[in-house]
């Protein structure tokens, strides 16, 4: 669909370069992620919409017949039972254009990854606050 226009630079070049039911399909996705990961920050990254929370939280990105939703392996693992009707991969999921999104379903992936992530992000701080201080180091924190 995209073969010949230049990389987009957002999420909102990367939509405007899709037919308008495409760009509207791409929009209601990218609403419903915004609103089940509120405090998340847009990013092209591997030249797809990503958001990113404590890391990179989903890429999705439209294709010729489907929207590409991509949640890592975890994402896609968890919701094996809701996502059967699907085509799935280790960490990606095909929604056809020709049949409904489930925008619903999107959420609850993203909410899923979120909590995953902050949970990851808050073992990591603590394991790191932990290694400096059984060193003998003084930690300082920042003014």
């Amino acid at each position: 669909m995209r073969t010949d226009s230049p990389r987009a630079q957002n999420i909102a070049e990367y939509i405007a370069g899709f037919p308008p039911a495409v760009q509207d399909i791409l929009q209601k996705v990218r609403a419903t992620i915004r609103s089940a990961a509120p405090g998340a920050e847009e990013a092209i990254r591997y030249q797809m919409p990503t958001f990113r929370l404590e890391g990179n939280l989903v890429h999705f990105a439209a294709f010729k017949n489907h929207i590409g939703l991509y949640p890592t392996p975890s994402g896609t693992q968890r919701f094996r039972a809701e996502l059967s009707p699907y085509e799935t991969g280790k960490g990606s999921i095909r929604f056809p254009l020709d049949k409904p999104i489930p925008y619903d379903l999107i959420a609850k992936i993203v909410k899923f990854r979120v909590k995953e992530n902050l949970e990851k992000a808050k073992a990591t701080r603590k394991k790191k606050s932990r290694a400096g201080f059984e060193t003998g180091y003084p930690r300082i924190e920042p003014h």
